[in-house]
């Protein structure tokens, strides 16, 4: 089994900085893609940002020159950086990986727990 952490949410102002880190642990081999999916209250879960094992990016619109994803393959952690951030970016974001898992060299699709994002105006 493989687990993924995340940390790093919180309440920030309007205009204020996040960094949100996704740590996997477990029975793993490789990662593929690792991404960041967010939800707002009534709203369908969004893909945020996405980033492949080579480290081509992946960003929606409205975060585009404000978040940067990025990864430390060896420690197998993901980070969003949010810069800028608006009240409209408040949801509970979470992080997505497609691994090979060690024990079985199967390939699944794991997600965390999820962390609260805040923005207040």
């Amino acid at each position: 089994q493989v687990q993924l952490v995340e940390s790093g949410g919180g309440l920030v102002q309007a205009g204020g900085s996040l960094r949100l880190s996704c740590a996997a642990s477990g029975s793993i081999f490789s990662i593929n893609a690792m991404a960041w999916y967010r939800q707002a209250p009534g709203k369908q879960r969004e893909l945020v940002a996405a980033i492949s094992s080579g480290g081509t990016t992946n960003y929606t619109d409205s975060v585009k020159g404000r978040f940067t994803v990025s990864r430390h393959n060896a420690e197998n952690i993901v980070y969003l950086q949010m810069n800028s951030l608006k009240p409209e970016d408040t949801a509970v974001y979470y992080c997505n990986a497609e691994i090979h898992e060690a024990r079985t060299m199967g390939v699944y699709r794991y997600w965390g727990q999820g962390t609260q994002v805040t923005v207040s105006s």
